[in-house]
C-alpha cells in the first residue's frame, strides 16, 4: 500500500472517529426548560360609530357589524374611514338595521388579536345582540377579517371578506359561521386565487362559504359587494346558534 493510500485511509478513519464522536455528544439529552409571561397588548383606536334608528329608545339588543378599512385609510385622520364601504354608504345617509363600527388602524397591517379585542368590548358596552355579531374588511381589512374570525370563530355569525387573504388553515375553524367572500378576477394586488384557495379550504370540512367573483373588476371589488342588496339581506340572516 502506497504512503497515499496510507495516508487517506488515516484521514478517513480520522473522519470517521470525529463523526462517531459528535453523535455522541448529540445524544445527550437536552436541559429542559420553562419559559411563561404574561403578555399584555395595549390598543388605542379612534374609531366612527352609527348607531340604528330607536337605538336609544328600546332596550332591545341589535346586531353589531364591525368594518375594517384598507391600507389607504390607515392613518389619524377619522373621516377617511368613510371612504369605502358601509361606512361610506352610512356617511350618505343610508340607514342600517344594526350597529356599525368602523375603527381606523393607525399602522400597516391589522393585528387580528386586536381586532377580537375591540369587538368584543362593543359588545360588552353597546347594547349588542351576541349572536348576530359580523365582521366585514377590505383588502388589509379583508385580511383581518379572515384572520379575525379564524383565530376567535365563537365570536363571529358572519363574515364578509372582500379582496382579502389569510392562513389556509385556520380559515378552516370558519366552518362554523356564514362566510361570503368577495373578489375582482383581475385584482393586480392581491391575486384572486387567495381568496378562493381560502373558500376552498372552508368547504374541505363541510363549511357552506360563498364567493362571488367579478369578471372586470380589478382591486375594487368593494362598490358592486356593498351595493348588492343580497348580501345585506343574507348578512341580516346570520346567527350564531348559542
Amino acid at each position: 500500500m502506497g504512503r497515499r493510500t496510507l495516508g487517506t485511509a488515516a484521514a478517513l478513519a480520522a473522519s470517521a472517529a470525529i463523526a462517531a464522536a459528535c453523535v455522541l455528544q448529540s445524544a445527550a439529552p437536552p436541559e429542559e426548560k420553562r419559559f411563561a409571561k404574561d403578555v399584555v397588548l395595549h390598543v388605542e383606536w379612534n374609531y366612527a360609530q352609527w348607531l340604528p334608528e330607536g337605538y336609544a329608545a328600546h332596550d332591545k339588543k341589535w346586531p353589531l357589524l364591525v368594518f375594517l378599512h384598507g391600507a389607504g385609510e390607515v392613518g389619524g385622520r377619522l373621516a377617511s374611514v368613510e371612504r369605502h364601504g358601509p361606512p361610506k354608504l352610512a356617511a350618505a345617509g343610508r340607514k342600517f338595521p344594526f350597529i356599525l363600527v368602523a375603527p381606523q388602524s393607525p399602522h400597516l397591517l391589522w393585528n387580528p388579536i386586536e381586532v377580537n379585542a375591540f369587538t368584543e368590548e362593543m359588545v360588552k358596552t353597546l347594547k349588542v345582540d351576541a349572536t348576530r355579531v359580523w365582521i366585514t374588511g377590505v383588502s388589509m381589512g379583508g385580511n383581518a377579517t379572515w384572520m379575525a374570525a379564524s383565530i376567535q370563530p365563537e365570536l363571529y355569525a358572519a363574515a364578509v371578506p372582500v379582496c382579502g387573504w389569510g392562513d389556509f388553515f385556520l380559515v378552516r375553524r370558519m366552518a362554523v359561521m356564514g362566510v361570503w367572500a368577495f373578489h375582482g378576477a383581475k385584482d393586480p394586488i392581491v391575486p384572486v386565487a387567495k381568496t378562493q384557495e381560502l373558500v376552498d379550504a372552508i368547504k374541505l370540512v363541510g363549511g357552506k362559504p360563498k364567493l362571488t367573483l367579478y369578471p372586470e373588476a380589478q382591486h375594487d371589488s368593494w362598490t358592486q359587494a356593498y351595493d348588492d342588496p343580497e348580501l345585506w339581506k343574507w348578512l341580516e340572516a346570520q346567527k350564531r346558534e348559542e
